[in-house]
């Protein structure tokens, strides 16, 4: 895959899992029957009711756009994963600069908590993400997935059963 193929979603569970990365890459999901996900699902439906949401743009599902304040939002139910939102949030703004989007910001909106991360690209970012698409390549052109992380967030995760059982 090149840089601007990715979505969102890849970039997060690069930063959250590999292996996660690896097996929703290749169509491997648990994300409709996984409480969690239907809750941060309805978190996302219902916070913000009057804006437009999951707006598409090329390969990018966007939680949705103010396009008079130039920010993009991404809407989370807790901070617990926060640099993988980040890095998500990065990545949108990457593409769209790609694309000759330019005088945008991101936000991450914590609607639960009342918090707000305002998110920009630097950049530093832009180097960054050289090394996150080349290290994303390596691990998807391996022929098995990644080894299991065991850390406290898999017992919440969509493939907990998968990797663990």
């Amino acid at each position: 895959m090149e840089a601007l193929d990715y979505t969102g979603t890849q970039v997060n569970y690069f930063f959250v899992c590999r292996r996660k990365l690896w097996l929703f890459t290749r169509d491997i999901r648990f994300e409709n029957e996984n409480e969690y996900v239907q809750l941060g699902r309805l978190i996302d439906e219902y916070s913000y009711p009057r804006k437009k949401k999951q707006i598409e743009i090329g390969n990018l599902k966007i939680d949705f756009l103010d396009s008079k304040q130039g920010i993009i939002h991404e809407v989370k139910k807790s901070p617990k994963i926060e640099k993988a939102h980040i890095w998500q949030v990065k990545y949108y703004l990457y593409w769209l600069k790609s694309h000759g989007v330019e005088h945008i910001t991101g936000e991450i909106d914590y609607p639960k908590l009342k918090k707000k991360e305002v998110i920009s690209l630097t950049d530093d970012d832009l180097k960054v993400f050289e090394d996150i698409f080349a290290q994303m390549k390596i691990v998807l052109a391996q022929a098995i997935p990644p080894e299991t992380i065991n850390r406290p967030i898999c017992k919440k995760c969509a493939y907990f059963e998968f990797c663990y059982a």
